[in-house]
């Protein structure tokens, strides 16, 4: 009398959301070899990108920005001091790294003209680098005929080169031939135009002078005419201007370029510009003064012969030459405050030309001369006192000191002026020129590459480790098989040796070989562990038929891939070795591979008997272990599902009842067809292999709902290829659990 069928239990998943870090070194302890061997290929890949990767030399320079610029002559300390002041470090590097000033480094060293020697690919760089020729003008030799690559040595200067606009940023092939002799080909491959060395060729839209050409015939060249504002752009973006130190002066330049004398040269003929335009900048301002000063002379000089015609009319009308010592002292107070206000006046031509009267030095000049007009108006006063003759004599007089004093002011700046024009002397000046360390590349920085490397490797193995845990929701655990309220058998482990018998028996059905004798780890290997709990399973299944109401059981699975055939067979040798009789039906009339696994042939089998075209004494087979019978799949037919439906499966499961003492029967995957819910109802023990890290729970619980749907009961599961673990506590197991 049966057992009604077993109901699953809802699948309740008692993980919560702690991080359980021995899980996670668990983890990672399992795939240790997975994450070691990616670690190890991060290494050796960094450490050969840091060996052939191009390096990148850094060249740096000086430059000192004086703080106070040549003083203009005429101007007073305060304000010399508001006007020219120190010029600001972020108006110097603007200035450095401006357009007049790179633009003419680009022109200079004709970098608007990119050339690249074609190299093989990975190493040909390396092998280039590493070439030390012995004379001048040598190039390496090709390697393996391959002479289209420079090996080392190659070397192409041009004179000029003129392209249309459609050529520009476009690359050309130049192509070295004997002799000095060239060809020029567009991006297409259409020849531009043919040349030689130190001669002008035109052609294709394209004017071209190479100056000269060290390369083995067949060599190439990629040569691009780039836009000269794109190729400046890309040297701003390249060069580096900082100050040394806030309020210093000094300006600190780095230039990072794969060669390092272009790197130098570059930097050279920037700081070299920038130089040049600081001294014509300061040249510029003293010809714009010297400019005023002279227009400003003839009105001066045309005032003071004015002042002494009036001071000598003055004194031959009224009779007097001297003045008293208290109106001389007061004369020369009035003709220094006067001079200072000429020259202020004078300033304030200057100062409004550059400054607007909002501007702090155009403010303080206005400061300044309003205290000297008040100190005057004082003077004023107290002269206001002095008899009327002194009084005209004084005015006089003063008038005519001041325009003297003006007038030789203005003569010495005039000199000043037209020396300051004429000098090659700026406020900046390089104090370091150029250099490159060529022992040290800035780029790459190997350590750091391979440090780098190896830990990036390492991190995405592990964090591919953690998500392919994430994503494989198998099942590893029996306790997820027991929650569904289906109890193990068995849990048969994954050994070395099983695995490697199971890769060579999947060769052999993928190579269409049948071998000769069964590919069994039962008779391979006896004393292995997933064997001993073959075992195990025997004597679970003993007990567990006591009160079967027949002797057969049937082996299915949830899924493909869980191992029900191994099941089968291995127990089945198992229960033979153990003296008892057993037939074993393959009962997969689609996919079969059981025949193989035996090493017998799949024709005669089931479906013929059920069809009729064959007896059952046809239809069994011997095997090569003792007390064990095989009925293979037979003819593929077209109709599985009801060939198996038809009442002579029954009559057969009867007869081998009787005239054995097991009946063993292999099934297709219950979900994949409904073959198995067919057979099981007839058999009276029917056990479910589930895979390791394979079947998920929902997918279980499917299965088993399968079955209770088809009123069949299944006795319990059979938990295949279990690996060890760290992350848990479940080591392999052999468990019998007793039917309630």
């Amino acid at each position: 009398m049966s057992a009604a069928p077993t109901t699953p239990a809802p699948y309740q998943d008692d993980s919560d959301d702690e991080i359980d870090l021995a899980a996670l070194l668990g983890t990672l302890l399992d795939n240790k070899w997975l994450i070691g061997s990616v670690t190890a290929i991060g290494f050796v890949l960094a450490v050969g990108y840091a060996l052939i990767a191009t390096p990148v030399y850094q060249a740096t320079a000086m430059v000192q920005v004086e703080s106070n610029t040549p003083s203009l002559p005429g101007l007073t300390a305060v304000t010399q001091a508001l006007t020219d002041s120190a010029p600001q470090a972020m108006t110097e590097i603007s200035l450095l790294t401006s357009r007049s000033v790179v633009g003419k480094a680009v022109q200079d060293l004709k970098l608007d003209v990119q050339i690249e020697p074609l190299r093989f690919p990975l190493f040909g760089d390396l092998m280039a680098r590493r070439y030390q020729p012995t004379r001048a003008g040598e190039v390496a030799s090709p390697w393996l005929g391959l002479d289209s690559y420079g090996w080392g040595g190659e070397e192409l200067q041009i004179a000029q080169l003129t392209v249309t606009d459609e050529l520009v940023a476009k690359p050309m092939t130049l192509i070295a031939g004997s002799a000095g002799a060239y060809r020029l080909f567009d991006e297409d491959g259409i020849e531009l135009l043919s040349g030689k060395v130190g001669e002008t060729a035109k052609g294709g839209g394209v004017s071209l002078q190479v100056k000269t050409m060290a390369a083995n015939s067949g060599m190439r060249f990629e040569v691009t005419q780039l836009a000269r504002l794109a190729i400046i752009s890309s040297l701003q973006r390249n060069l580096t201007v900082s100050e040394k130190a806030k309020d210093s002066g000094i300006l600190l330049l780095s230039y990072q370029l794969a060669d390092p004398d272009l790197a130098a040269a570059t930097l050279d003929a920037i700081t070299r510009q920038y130089t040049k335009q600081n001294v014509e900048r300061n040249s510029a301002e003293a010809a714009t003064s010297l400019k005023f000063v002279n227009e400003q002379l003839p009105n001066v000089r045309r005032d003071l012969e004015k002042a002494e015609h009036a001071l000598a009319a003055y004194q031959t009308q009224k009779h007097t030459v001297d003045i008293t010592l208290d109106a001389q002292s007061l004369l020369d107070q009035v003709v220094a405050l006067d001079t200072s206000i000429s020259q202020l006046k004078m300033q304030q031509a200057e100062v409004s030309r550059r400054f607007t009267p909002q501007h702090p030095a155009y403010k303080a000049l206005m400061s300044q001369l309003g205290e000297l007009e008040s100190r005057k108006t004082q003077l004023n006063d107290r002269i206001g006192v002095l008899p009327q003759t002194q009084q005209e004599l004084l005015g006089l007089t003063r008038e005519v000191q001041v325009s003297t004093v003006t007038y030789t002011n203005l003569l010495n700046q005039a000199q000043q002026l037209d020396i300051a024009r004429a000098g090659t002397v700026g406020n900046a000046r390089v104090v370091d020129p150029s250099v490159v360390d060529l022992d040290q590349p800035v780029k790459p920085k190997r350590p750091l590459i391979v440090l780098l490397g190896t830990a990036a490797a390492g991190l995405l193995a592990v964090a591919w480790v953690f998500v392919r845990q994430m994503l494989n929701r198998g099942i590893e655990d029996v306790k997820q098989i027991e929650q569904l309220g289906l109890p193990i058998f068995a849990s048969i482990p994954m050994s070395d040796y099983q695995r490697d018998h199971q890769k060579l028996g999947r060769k052999l059905q993928s190579n269409g070989t049948r071998p000769d004798k069964p590919h069994l780890l039962a008779l391979d290997a006896p004393n292995d562990l997933a064997i001993e709990a073959m075992r195990s399973l025997r004597t679970a299944l003993h007990f567990a038929r006591i009160d079967a109401r027949n002797n057969v059981l049937m082996i299915c699975g949830s899924s493909p891939g869980a191992g029900k055939t191994f099941v089968s067979t291995n127990l089945a040798a198992v229960i033979a070795q153990g003296g008892q009789r057993v037939l074993l039906i393959d009962g997969d009339l689609r996919r079969s591979t059981l025949h193989k696994v035996l090493g017998q042939q799949p024709h005669n089998g089931l479906s013929d008997l059920l069809s009729g075209r064959i007896d059952v004494k046809t239809a069994i087979r011997a095997t090569a272990i003792d007390g064990l019978h095989f009925i293979p799949r037979g003819e593929a037919p077209p109709n599985p599902s009801e060939l198996l439906m038809r009442p002579d499966l029954g009559v057969l499961l009867k007869v081998a009842s009787q005239q054995y003492d097991l009946v063993i029967i292999d099934t297709p995957p219950i979900l994949a067809v409904t073959d198995a819910a067919i057979i099981g109802r007839h058999a009276a023990t029917s056990l479910m292999v589930v895979r390791f890290g394979l079947n998920p729970p929902k997918e279980l619980e499917m299965a088993m709902q399968r079955f209770d749907q088809n009123g069949i009961e299944l006795k319990g599961a059979v938990f295949n290829a279990v690996e060890r673990r760290h992350d848990t506590n479940y080591a392999y197991g052999y468990e019998y659990r007793a039917n309630s």
